[in-house]
């Protein structure tokens, strides 16, 4: 589905990313691992366009979108998440989320000033797309509570929803999981598994190797910006390379 050539992003002289070459395979589980610092997020931001890599090239289901914008990669259908949730919390949960299919309507200020019935289609529309991801990802019954009122794990799964309303084909995560308990880490593991039997594609960058592990079909893991090893989660528990880099000598109890 999408196809990473030799990525490179420098921020003057620091590599954050360094001649990457990977892909991410459609209909499956993907995931990206290593240290902090590694040049994870930034990897995220070079292949959902919100940074221009320095060299290299992004090919997504064929298409060249190295040069895109990010509403014009949005449009063609990946969506993504950040380590931070952020939700407009003085609005309700079903609010915060007809922002997402907007990303696919067509009405313009004349639209507004008119009321134009284009206007109240999409309006509908989007209404719709929202209680739909809404009740996808078991958050229906606080539809109406404020985003500032929910918990952290609710607030996770407001961001899954706010992607899902985009109709999107990849899904990219970032630290979904982070700042939840392990039970709730198990509800949203098993809520990643369903989005992908729905017909999406996943990438997620996680901490959580207990997760990882169990849940991914395919694991990059990057140090100090450089590709170090590409495989199954179990190829990636016995390669020397990532238990000295990353898992530790421990790592055979994940």
């Amino acid at each position: 589905m999408l196809k990473i050539d030799r990525l490179t992003k420098r921020f003057g002289g620091l590599a954050a990313v360094n001649d990457v070459s990977t892909t991410i395979e459609a209909g499956k589980i993907n995931a990206i691992i290593g240290p902090n610092g590694a040049g994870k997020t930034t990897f995220f931001n070079l292949i959902s366009c919100v940074h221009r890599p320095s060299s290299g090239t992004i090919t997504f289901e064929g298409r060249d979108v190295t040069s895109l914008r990010t509403d014009q990669v949005a449009r063609l259908g990946v969506a993504r998440t950040f380590q931070t949730t952020a939700l407009f919390d003085g609005a309700t949960v079903l609010d915060n989320l007809i922002v997402g299919h907007r990303l696919r309507t067509h009405s313009g200020l004349f639209d507004v000033l008119r009321g134009s019935s284009r206007l109240r289609e999409e309006e509908r529309i989007c209404r719709e797309k929202a209680r739909d991801a809404l009740d996808f990802v078991g958050l229906s019954p606080i539809a109406q509570r404020l985003a500032g009122d929910i918990t952290q794990e609710e607030r996770k799964r407001v961001a899954f929803a706010l992607a899902l309303a985009t109709d999107p084909k990849l899904l990219l995560l970032d630290e979904p999981a982070g700042g939840v308990n392990p039970e709730e880490t198990l509800g949203l593991a098993a809520l990643i598994r369903k989005m992908v039997k729905s017909g999406l594609t996943v990438c997620l960058i996680e901490h959580k190797m207990n997760m990882i592990m169990s849940l991914a079909d395919k694991i990059l893991v990057l140090s100090y910006g450089e590709k170090i090893a590409e495989g199954t989660p179990a190829e990636i528990r016995s390669n020397p390379a990532v238990i000295d880099a990353y898992l530790g000598s421990d790592h055979a109890g994940i």
